[in-house]
């Protein structure tokens, strides 16, 4: 009687030839990459507390369309901030090594389920939220003072305005992309 050999169970510390563990250890060059994107993230934490200080201590002198754009400035910050989240805890998931996180009342839950395709995904509706923010704050400086006055252009905004359309286009391109790639046959 032949004796069935389980697949589906993972050796242990499987012996990998030098060139494929090589290949395979290469992904630990990203670490660095991560590490510096957590140093972006510091950035952003000191630039949206700067921001905030400067929006509760001049709170009394502006006007409402002033507080309007400080306070898309500080969506911008978290978008941004989320944005990195993104990139930082989902790629060193998907590309680097686990987390370990199963169980842990703080983690994600976009993260049980992802993968290249789904981050990717989520980044660019990331990316189009950022856009819409930056083009909000266009129209609103550009009716605040007037097109003629502010320091842009309508070629500036129509240009503006195409490219997050083209953001849009490749968002829904993306997901639609995805949704094939994983859709059963």
């Amino acid at each position: 009687m032949t004796e069935k050999i389980d697949t589906n169970t993972p050796t242990q510390n499987p012996k990998l030839a030098p060139l494929p563990l090589l290949i395979f250890s290469s992904r630990w060059l990203q670490l660095p990459l991560y590490i510096g994107l957590i140093g972006a993230q510091g950035v952003y934490v000191y630039k949206f507390l700067v921001e905030l200080w400067h929006l509760i201590t001049h709170a009394t002198t502006f006007g409402e369309q002033d507080i309007m754009l400080v306070v898309l400035g500080l969506i911008d910050v978290v978008m941004i901030s989320n944005l990195l989240i993104m990139v930082i805890v989902g790629g060193y998931e998907t590309f680097v090594s686990r987390l370990n996180l199963n169980g842990h009342p703080d983690q994600p839950e976009w993260l049980d389920h992802v993968n290249a395709g789904v981050l990717k995904v989520k980044l660019a509706m990331a990316i189009i939220g950022i856009s819409s923010i930056h083009l909000l704050r266009t129209f609103i400086e550009a009716s605040k003072i007037g097109l003629a006055g502010a320091n842009i252009t309508a070629e500036a905004v129509m240009w503006q305005t195409i490219i997050h359309f083209v953001f849009i286009i490749s968002a829904i391109g993306i997901a639609y992309v995805d949704k094939l790639t994983h859709t059963e046959h």
